[in-house]
């Protein structure tokens, strides 16, 4: 009922009045349930992140993790422009306490990242990648639904995808997924890069943190095992040089 509210309000904001209203119920029996605005309005944003991984719990992992990773951008930003007002709220600074479903969220998109990384076509470590593509895609959103007559280009969600995806993966999954190649990073394994031998070292890095952390082995004590995760992650997200 509130979430239904929320929807419908020009501003995004309900009144507990309206909803218990709307609901038949008096105050008491809502601040019973959910103690306050706060906590009814912390139970919308609950039922929307469920919604929204609705999308993403039913998939299962395809063989192409960077088909997948531009599929869940595209299904965020088309979750958003259908449901702005609950969009805006699941993102509020004032929601103090991320759901847990938020933080499952991010776990999909680190585990897509981190199946990226193994294949060698990730050039940072995927707890970084995915921090840079989970603040990106709902910066751009909340833009699309918050200040539709500014950010009126509907091209704009695919390109900052693009230009993100550029920094994230290796330039030949970029390459392959260019307009009329007709693939998506399938074409190669992603460990040359064409700006020298220095300018392969963190996603050389990346894909092997990501394999040893599959396969950690017996090879070391898991003292060294974390350092070693350690100095690779370090690698990997180490920001190229200026020319």
């Amino acid at each position: 009922m509130a979430a239904a509210l929320v929807a419908r309000s020009p501003d995004g904001d309900v009144s507990t009045r309206a909803v218990c209203e709307a609901a038949g119920v008096g105050a008491p029996a809502l601040y019973r349930h959910f103690g306050d605005k706060e906590g009814l309005l912390s139970a919308v944003v609950d039922h929307g992140f469920d919604q929204y991984l609705a999308t993403k719990r039913g998939r299962g992992p395809g063989t192409d993790p960077v088909r997948d990773l531009r599929d869940g951008w595209d299904t965020h930003t088309d979750f958003a422009l259908r449901n702005p007002n609950l969009y805006r709220l699941m993102n509020s600074p004032a929601m103090r306490t991320p759901p847990a479903a938020a933080l499952e969220s991010h776990r999909i998109l680190t585990e897509d990242l981190r199946r990226a990384a193994e294949q060698g076509k990730l050039r940072l470590a995927p707890e970084l990648a995915a921090q840079m593509i989970m603040s990106a895609n709902v910066g751009v959103c909340l833009m699309l639904v918050s200040r539709p007559a500014t950010f009126d280009d509907m091209t704009l969600s695919r390109r900052v995808r693009d230009a993100v995806h550029t920094a994230v993966f290796v330039p030949e999954v970029m390459a392959d997924t260019a307009p009329g190649t007709g693939t998506s990073g399938t074409g190669t394994s992603g460990t040359t890069t064409s700006g020298g031998d220095e300018a392969q070292v963190p996603a050389v890095a990346t894909r092997l943190g990501a394999l040893l952390r599959q396969a950690p082995g017996t090879v070391f004590t898991p003292a060294e095992s974390a350092l070693l995760g350690e100095w690779l992650d370090r690698l990997s997200n180490t920001a190229p040089e200026r020319p």
